[in-house]
């Protein structure tokens, strides 16, 4: 193909500068004092064929386009109507010379004709010795047409203001220097689309094309632009005269596809239209690009309302004064059969020209005017936008311009990318890549009405900001239905969680987040996160509560309770504190730093809470035990184990040093320390403490329990010894009510969890001193107020020589 596209070229050179071809002076040509170039299919080439010889093509060979004829014809006008004002280019005419462009690869003769100077070309020329035929050109219709024979025009830097190339590969300053254009670029058009897409909730689309630059390029930008999106193509396909057309809808079908966007020329998306036709293809959104959205034939094809709604995307149709006027006129003034000599004499001549049109004279008024005007605009402000330029380059005025100043095509090109202007309501202006301000219209097909309507449903603006919209009200689906549904998966209902399935991000199975957990949809759709500790969640969340943190307050009648208690027992503590010597003194010291310990559970618990609130009362009721174990050992030893194991009482020390031992090494190996529950309660967070090591712990309670069985040991030993001395009755009741209350709280702790939990081990602590003072000291007590004789150093021998004597006896 390449080699065949060099041929044709050479032949076109040659032909075009070796037999000088006279063209037929008509509307294609104006003579003006700067002349302009134009490109326009008249004519169109349905199924190309390859050439086995050199050649250059003759469009009128081929099929007649309105929809061209229409367009160029607006040209002509922009060019009268500039040439008419008093203002723009005062005292200058414009010129233009149009050529027939129907073909992607044999059309040079006309381009040749452009960039020539007094028929010679001279590619090495410098920009300013070098002058063109033309300063500026418009068109030609298509991205693959204009791609071919842009270089051409480039290399000279004339500019190239187009009006129907759309591809984004056009919008590359180093290879394409003096390209412009007045029509979006496939870049736009893609946002767009997607936009549209989105605004629906779709996401499981096709994408069909066809086999030239246009589509390929719209199905590059559409693939790049999707991701992360939430869109998934899937299907696409480059449409051809070899398709299968039937095949391909078969194939959408299958896929439960509802969305298809045809980003193709008009050939082509009449092809797959009048397939699904034929297909009985329906309930189907079908979006079209601005190449075939405004089609007029298509609307009126048989059963087209079946096939579902035809969504198109197109410029913003603005209507162009005096241009109904101006065809009136010129149609009124052309003879059909005008100059039939002449004519046949130069189509003799002008096989290679493209300047005839033997169907463009049979056209009326309004056939021409009911045309396409999906590029009218476009071409409209390109004829403006050369002309304004021109008029920056010749310093006009508003009287006159400057016709002394040499207009070269670059210094034209450098003004128009400078251009901002309102044109008809709307700003003409170009970016940094010669693209220009964007202004789409949505519009759907309302072929229910005689003749079809293009109603316009939406609006894409991007100056002076981004702005899009669709009207949801006056946009009626098919059937009359609601917006059709065209999704892989269904979408999770609120707190499900997503779990792909298959290939496509698109498809996917709904999990329920479990409890403590939520999703977030606009943050991952795929994951379920985990609350905060300071957070709950039920399951199927999809946000997050705030837990109510909880203690044991001092306020609380129940803490009030057990504290007046406390104070109240320390009192009694006070007042017993004459039942004995050193030895009682020392116990009811350590029951009063027992007590102590219960005011600690109360209140937001710290370090130094869970330090002191059982360390405290583990530490000095041990040591209280190990005194009672003493005192019940030192009696036993007085009245029995004297004469037997005199020296068996000292061993009550070392017990008691290898308890203080193991306290230290609980407070020091493993501290006590707060402890936040968030595991109990899924709406709370409760403020406890950690008891510490368990190793720790455990040696401590079995020095506890131990020296607390040694009492009880030592009680039973003693239980035959005088009334007056016999301890076993108050030792034992003693001890069982502190086993009672501490199996009383380990059941609890079992059953019961929240903050109360710390007080039920505060009654524990509190009954078992209770439980020692009444059964114990309140006894030795009224014996030493009310008993005081008994309670003489005499009386005590007395009893302990009655005792020895007797078991000496025996």
């Amino acid at each position: 193909m390449l080699l065949s596209s060099i041929y044709s070229f050479l032949f076109a050179f040659i032909n075009y500068f070796s037999f000088k071809v006279s063209c037929l002076e008509s509307e294609f040509s104006l003579k003006g004092d700067y002349l302009l170039g134009g490109l326009f299919a008249l004519h169109e080439i349905q199924y190309a064929t390859p050439l086995f010889s050199p050649e250059a093509i003759e469009c009128s060979r081929y099929t007649f386009s309105e929809s061209g004829y229409q367009m160029f014809q607006v040209m002509r006008f922009a060019v009268e109507e500039i040439n008419n004002s008093t203002t723009l280019l005062p005292n200058v005419s414009l010129g233009y010379e149009i050529f027939d462009h129907c073909s992607d690869t044999n059309n040079f003769p006309s381009v040749l004709s452009f960039i020539s100077k007094n028929g010679s070309i001279k590619p090495n020329e410098k920009l300013n010795n070098y002058q063109p035929k033309v300063i500026a050109l418009t068109g030609p219709y298509g991205s693959t047409t204009t791609i071919t024979i842009a270089p051409l025009i480039t290399m000279d830097l004339i500019p190239l203001v187009n009006y129907g190339a759309s591809s984004y590969v056009l919008s590359n300053k180093l290879q394409y220097p003096s390209f412009l254009r007045t029509a979006p670029s496939n870049k736009d058009l893609i946002e767009m689309i997607i936009r549209i897409i989105q605004w629906f909730g779709w996401n499981w689309v096709s994408f069909l094309g066809g086999e030239d630059d246009y589509s390929e390029d719209g199905l590059s930008l559409f693939n790049k632009y999707i991701r992360n999106t939430g869109i998934c193509l899937a299907y696409q396909e480059s449409l051809s005269q070899r398709t299968n057309y039937s095949l391909t809808l078969k194939k959408i079908d299958m896929l439960n596809i509802n969305v298809i966007v045809v980003f193709a020329l008009p050939q082509y998306a009449s092809n797959i239209i009048k397939a699904a036709i034929e297909n009985n293809i329906q309930n189907k959104v079908w979006i079209a690009s601005e190449a075939w959205s405004m089609n007029q034939q298509l609307p009126r094809e048989p059963g087209i309302g079946k096939i579902g709604t035809v969504i198109g995307i197109t410029e913003r149709l603005l209507s162009l004064p005096g241009f109904n006027e101006f065809i009136y006129k010129d149609r009124g003034t052309t003879d059909v059969g005008h100059n039939d000599s002449a004519d046949s004499d130069a189509k003799s001549n002008s096989k290679t020209c493209n300047q005839d049109c033997d169907c463009c004279t049979m056209l009326s008024a309004e056939e021409i005017i009911n045309e396409n005007p999906t590029f009218s605009y476009a071409i409209y402000a390109a004829i403006y936008s050369i002309a304004h330029a021109l008029h920056k380059v010749l310093k006009c005025d508003m009287n006159e311009c400057s016709k002394n100043t040499t207009v070269k095509p670059y210094m034209l090109l450098e003004q128009i990318k400078k251009l901002d202007f309102p044109l008809n309501g709307r700003q003409v202006k170009y970016d940094e890549n010669g693209d220009p301000t964007v202004s789409f219209a949505v519009i759907r097909w309302n072929t229910e009405t005689n003749p079809p309507r293009f109603d316009m449903v939406g609006i894409y603006d991007t100056y002076p900001e981004i702005t899009f919209t669709i009207n949801n009200s006056i946009l009626s689906w098919h059937n009359n239905g609601s917006v059709p549904f065209s999704n892989c998966s269904v979408e999770c209902k609120e707190g499900f969680s997503r779990e792909p399935d298959g290939y496509h991000s698109c498809c996917f199975l709904c999990k329920k987040c479990p409890r403590n957990s939520y999703v977030n949809y606009s943050r991952d759709p795929y994951t379920c996160f985990p609350c905060p500790e300071s957070e709950w969640s039920d399951e199927g969340s999809a946000t997050c509560k705030t837990r109510s943190v909880v203690y044991l307050q001092f306020t609380e009648i129940s803490s009030i309770a057990v504290m007046v208690s406390a104070i109240c027992l320390i009192n009694l503590l006070f007042v017993v504190r004459s039942a004995g010597g050193s030895m009682c003194i020392l116990m009811l010291t350590c029951l009063i730093m027992s007590s102590i310990s219960v005011f600690f559970f109360f209140g937001n618990p710290t370090s130094v809470h869970c330090l002191l609130r059982n360390v405290i009362f583990a530490f000095f009721f041990t040591v209280f035990l190990s005194c009672m174990a003493v005192r019940s050992f030192q009696i036993v030893c007085i009245f029995k184990m004297a004469a037997k194991f005199p020296n068996v009482h000292s061993l009550w020390g070392f017990v008691s040093v290898i308890h203080l031992i193991s306290c230290v090494l609980w407070m020091t190996v493993s501290t006590p320390k707060t402890f936040r529950d968030s595991l109990t309660f899924k709406d709370q967070i409760i403020l406890t403490c950690e008891i510490g090591n368990t190793i720790t712990i455990c040696i401590v309670m079995f020095i506890g329990w131990f020296l607390g069985s040694l009492c009880l040991l030592f009680s039973y030993m003693g239980r035959d010894l005088p009334k007056d001395y016999n301890e076993a009755k108050s030792i034992t009741f003693s001890l069982i009510l502190y086993i009672v209350s501490w199996i009383v709280y380990f059941t609890v702790y079992l059953i019961l969890k929240s903050q109360y939990i710390q007080l039920v081990n505060a009654m524990a602590q509190i009954s078992s001193i209770y439980g020692i003072v009444f059964s114990y000291f309140i006894p030795k007590s009224y014996i030493i107020i009310f008993q005081p004789q008994k309670n003489t150093p005499a009386y005590f021998q007395a009893s302990i020589q009655n005792y020895t004597q007797t078991i000496s006896r025996t």
